[in-house]
């Protein structure tokens, strides 16, 4: 993975809150790519460094992320997590603060693993493996404007991170614009890209090669141009994580997590994001994608009363997210790595329709994963299958928008 540091100690004009005249003075002022500015109110030193905090004033937020006002810092959690501005300068920076993992050897290969991008393209590709670490993202002998993007690659369970600051030399960074829609997705390892970048199904799991911008959700906002949140977690289900066959895993039920910012083993300093409940009102999304069950059938399996709680349960579930989401549409795919419980999701559908007498739902079938489209690890989705599914569902959403 390539990994860029630099140490950078430098005085610092702190910016903070999310007041309406807070982010006009940081988005008043227009800039082309030479450098050249113009303002009706102000100019800028284009040699000054300054230092911003990741709130909403600043920048854009990528999926449920909570922002701390006493330590000032943007905590990241879920897959697909983090932030994106613009500015017009020469230089910039971030610093990441790691989690409890960060600085574990024994977790070196289950640490967080975050992207961040220049104008689309991944600059840096790294493990936050130290509890602070200071990533020069930009540098140019001449000022242009730019567009930088950090994403969060590998998802909750086992990692988190927060930002502490963004350092920039020319222009205030500001806000990328929102796209027209949003999409929740709210899934499990294959939701997560669990394996994306190791195409050998005998190895097992590792943050190292999970990477959700390689996934069909992620892959499926980017062909349809909106936002999107993911709320996924790997091994988890409706009514069970990843089982044997004989006991249910029921602290590995996603539902549970829902309505929090997310869910960790390895807290942030003081940051837990399962004790945090998630501000439904900050934005609705257009339409929530639902893709679960795979897990849950390693333990209902061909039982029939198994396959039925979990359609039971499943409904129930509908009902959660449709009073945290009033007008959004909501999709219930499944079928990626099996089919056999797609039966037992059109029933829960079918219930809910009929129990609440809403039809602003539906169900999409995926195509199972086939041998010579590869596999990654653990038997988990391939590039290609990934590709496929995606394909499916953008054309699929295409008739909702």
């Amino acid at each position: 993975m390539k990994k860029r540091f630099t140490a950078i100690a430098l005085a610092a004009v702190m910016l903070s809150g999310c007041s309406n005249s807070a982010q006009q003075s940081g988005g008043s002022t227009d800039t082309d790519v030479s450098g050249e500015i113009s303002s009706t109110e102000e100019t800028y030193d284009m040699n000054k460094e300054t230092f911003y905090k990741a709130n909403c004033e600043n920048v854009k937020l990528l999926g449920r992320t909570f922002f701390d006002g006493e330590t000032e810092k943007l905590y990241c959690a879920l897959s697909g997590t983090g932030v994106e501005f613009t500015f017009t300068g020469t230089k910039c920076s971030i610093t990441i603060a790691g989690d409890g993992n960060s600085t574990n050897a024994g977790m070196a290969d289950n640490q967080a693993r975050i992207g961040i991008y220049v104008d689309g393209e991944r600059v840096i590709d790294d493990m936050v493996d130290k509890k602070e670490e200071v990533y020069e993202v930009f540098q140019s002998d001449e000022p242009r404007e730019v567009t930088v993007s950090l994403v969060k690659l590998s998802e909750s369970p086992m990692s988190t991170i927060a930002i502490n600051n963004i350092c920039v030399t020319g222009t205030p960074i500001k806000p990328v614009p929102n796209k027209d829609k949003l999409i929740e997705f709210i899934g499990d390892s294959i939701t997560c890209g669990y394996g994306a970048d190791d195409p050998d199904k005998n190895h097992k799991f590792s943050t190292k090669t999970e990477d959700v911008t390689k996934a069909f959700a992620y892959k499926t906002a980017q062909a349809l141009g909106t936002d999107y949140s993911m709320v996924s977690f790997s091994g988890y289900g409706i009514i069970s994580g990843y089982s044997d066959g004989e006991k249910k895993v029921t602290e590995q039920s996603l539902p549970q997590y829902y309505t929090k910012l997310g869910f960790t083993w390895s807290p942030n300093g003081s940051f837990k994001p399962s004790e945090i409940e998630w501000d439904f009102g900050k934005r609705q999304p257009d339409i929530i994608v639902i893709n679960l069950g795979t897990n849950d059938d390693s333990y209902t399996l061909d039982k029939k009363e198994r396959q039925e709680e979990y359609s039971t349960a499943y409904t129930e579930f509908l009902k959660t997210v449709r009073a945290n989401n009033p007008d959004a549409k909501i999709v219930c795919a499944f079928g990626v790595m099996t089919d056999r419980l797609f039966e037992y999701v059109q029933l829960a559908v079918d219930n809910y329709t009929a129990e609440t007498g809403d039809g602003n739902i539906s169900t999409l079938k995926f195509d199972v994963q086939k041998a010579e489209d590869g596999y990654s690890a653990d038997w988990h989705p391939s590039i290609t299958t990934h590709d496929k599914a995606a394909a499916k569902l953008t054309e699929y959403l295409k008739t909702l928008l």
